[in-house]
């Protein structure tokens, strides 16, 4: 008899320990609808048999929601639409969430109404031992492209180098009326953001 009590008491305990971290999770963000109905405030929600919440809502989106309130982080499956995870971000009004996922749509706006991206090559003339420094130190979205061999004089001294063509490339990115380019319009983004602050 002692053993069924004392398993019925680690039972119960572990009951209110998950309810406590459902509470927390559900009340992550305090201005949530969630989190109001943790709280016991009245809303016009109805309630099956067992007293839990009926909420009319699509449980496809419902799993990116509660991660969110888990982790604090917005991860979704490829296939997963990201304005049905916003639709419910605003029903629920998780409002940090709202922001990352519209930062996103906007940012992939962007990058699919971008023009495609211009290659523009330089030619770089240098001699053997400059070569190694030379494509090491290259900055600034240069990659190597191709070394020309432009003359086969080698000697074991310091006078007569091999010489090299070295071709890099840049691509660069506009938009489609030519006007800004991809770090403008980060810094657009960077004051949007600070505007909804």
């Amino acid at each position: 008899m002692f053993c069924d009590d004392k398993k019925g008491e680690i039972f119960n305990q572990k009951k209110r320990e998950n309810e406590e971290k459902t509470r927390n999770t559900l009340c992550r963000e305090q201005k949530s609808f969630l989190c109001r109905l943790c709280q016991g405030e009245e809303l016009q929600s109805d309630r099956d048999e067992t007293g839990a919440y009926l909420i009319d809502r699509d449980p496809t989106y419902f799993g990116p929601i509660l991660n969110f309130l888990r982790h604090g982080k917005l991860v979704l499956d490829k296939d997963m639409a990201e304005e049905g995870v916003l639709e419910e971000a605003e029903f629920y009004n998780i409002g940090p969430l709202i922001r990352i996922i519209k930062d996103r749509l906007e940012e992939k706006d962007y990058t699919v109404a971008q023009v495609p991206p211009k290659h523009v090559y330089r030619v770089l003339q240098c001699q053997e031992e400059e070569l190694t420094q030379m494509v090491s130190t290259m900055s600034d979205g240069w990659r190597f492209e191709q070394l020309v061999n432009i003359g086969s004089y080698y000697n074991y001294g310091n006078e007569d180098q091999t010489e090299f063509l070295c071709v890099v490339s840049k691509e660069l990115y506009n938009s489609p009326n030519g006007l800004s380019s991809e770090s403008s319009h980060k810094a657009k983004l960077l004051q949007a953001r600070g505007l909804r602050m």
